[in-house]
Formats: C-alpha cells, sequence, structure tokens
C-alpha cells in the first residue's frame, strides 16, 4: 500500500509539474504576443514551446510509463544468482527489459530537454545583448559549448555500453555502465556538464550587469541575486544525481497498473 500511495503521488507531483511548465511558458509567450505581436516572437519563446509541448511532455510520460508499466523494474537491483535463474519467459524478465528500454529513452530525452532550456536562455541574451558587439564573441563561444557538450552527454548515455543491446541484458551481469537506472557514467558525466554550463550561461548577465556603467551599485547586488536563479537548477542537478546514486533499487507501483497475466507477458517474448 505505501507503495502504490508513493506511485500515486509521483504521478501526481510529475503532471502537475508538467503542467505548471506548459501554463507558464504560454503565459509568458501570450505577454510577449501582445506586447510585440506574433511576429515579434523570438527564437528562445519557439524553442520553450517545443521543450514544453513536446519534448518535456514526452519525457513526462516515459517517467510514468517506467512505473505504470514495467513497475519501476529495470536490469539493475539483482544478484547474479537472481539473474541466473531468471527464465527468459518470466513476466519479470519481460517487466525488466522493457523498463531498461524505457529508462534509457528517458535518459535521451531528460538531457534533449535540459540543453533545449540552455539554448533558450542562449537565445534570450542572444537578444539582450543585440547591439553590444563585445558580447558576440562569447555567446557564439557559448552555443558551441552547449552543441560539444550535449552531443558528449548523448554519446555517453546512447554509446556508452556496447554492445548497444546490453543496455536491458539481465545475465549475465552487463555491469553498471550498461544498467541504464543506476549507470554511474551517464550521472557523472550528465551532471558535471550540466552543472558547467549553468554556471556558463549564469556568469553572462552577471558580467553584463556589473560591466554596466548606468546601473546604481546599490541595485546591482540584488539584481545579481535574481540572475543567480540559476544556482537553484544547478544545486537540484546535483542531489538529483546524489539521489540515484544513494538509491540502487527503485521500486513503485501506480493503483492504475494493472500487470496482465504471466502468459500475456510470455506472448512479448515470442
Amino acid at each position: 500500500m505505501a507503495e502504490s500511495n508513493f506511485g500515486y503521488s509521483f504521478t501526481v507531483e510529475a503532471f502537475i509539474l508538467l503542467s505548471l511548465g506548459i501554463l507558464i511558458i504560454f503565459f509568458r509567450v501570450f505577454l510577449n504576443a501582445i506586447s510585440r505581436g506574433f511576429q515579434g516572437l523570438d527564437w528562445d519563446d519557439y524553442c520553450m514551446v517545443f521543450v514544453m509541448v513536446l519534448v518535456y511532455t514526452l519525457e513526462t510520460v516515459t517517467a510514468y510509463a517506467q512505473g505504470a508499466f514495467w513497475a519501476g523494474l529495470a536490469n539493475n537491483g539483482m544478484t547474479d544468482a537472481e539473474r541466473r535463474h531468471l527464465d527468459p519467459r518470466s513476466y519479470e524478465y519481460y517487466l525488466r527489459v522493457n523498463g531498461s528500454k524505457t529508462q534509457l529513452i528517458g535518459w535521451a530525452l531528460y538531457i534533449l530537454m535540459l540543453w533545449l532550456c540552455k539554448l533558450s536562455v542562449c537565445f534570450f541574451y542572444s537578444g539582450l545583448t543585440s547591439g553590444l558587439r563585445q558580447y558576440d564573441t562569447r555567446l557564439e563561444l557559448c552555443y558551441g559549448i552547449l552543441l560539444a557538450t550535449f552531443i558528449a552527454t548523448e554519446c555517453t548515455v546512447l554509446l556508452g555500453c556496447r554492445p548497444f543491446h546490453h543496455n536491458w541484458q539481465i545475465s549475465p551481469d552487463p555491469g553498471n555502465h550498461c544498467q541504464p537506472a543506476i549507470s554511474k557514467p551517464n550521472l557523472w558525466v550528465t551532471v558535471v556538464l550540466n552543472v558547467s554550463t549553468d554556471a556558463l550561461l549564469t556568469s553572462i548577465p552577471l558580467c553584463m550587469l556589473w560591466n554596466a556603467k548606468t546601473l546604481p551599485l546599490r541595485t546591482k547586488p540584488s539584481l545579481s541575486l535574481i540572475f543567480s536563479g540559476a544556482i537553484f537548477v544547478m544545486a537540484a542537478g546535483i542531489l538529483r544525481c546524489a539521489l540515484i546514486l544513494s538509491v540502487s533499487n527503485f521500486f513503485f507501483f501506480l493503483p492504475s497498473f494493472s500487470p496482465p497475466c504471466p502468459a500475456q507477458g510470455r506472448e512479448h517474448e515470442r
């Protein structure tokens, strides 16, 4: 019952956050459209709408499916003996294989969502610094770093385990790097590059602010605090990594989850 309640709470929280995100972005775009007209919308507006409506929605649905359809199971959290004795025709085997595949899809979508959000911020800064040529090189460098780190992170997740089908292998143990739910290479590469690029993006408006000669000095600390909101995002990314590393085996069931009988599970293995 506790697992079921937790699964229900997770589902409610995930979809409430998704709804709030979509509402905030559409409210922002709506206000921009009123003030500048739809033809005045910038790349950052379109990018965030794409992220929220498509990528974040898919990422949330994937997280829901991991619990609702695959019972939170993947190819981790098993002893060598359990791996050897798990029948490939069993329902648990079917859940673990598909759960691992879903975890991998979730990783790819999560990284895509993060880096598209960073790209949107970069687009916003490009508009903010329009006409300030001293920031052109810095922003071009920022675009290049975002592209390089995105490719590096996605390649770590999608190509770090070879051959590819080992990402959902049960027996023998494929190793931590081939267990998408708790892969340490995936976690460390993602958190390091995520936090470092967030710090890079945060530095751009702070440099603009403190170099501005027309702003009174007394207003700069409070404005710096506003632009430093990304520190919270960086802290959340670090905490997410720490949580996954500390909880190596995570199970939850949702009330809506109605598992088919073992015969139905075996049909998928034929």
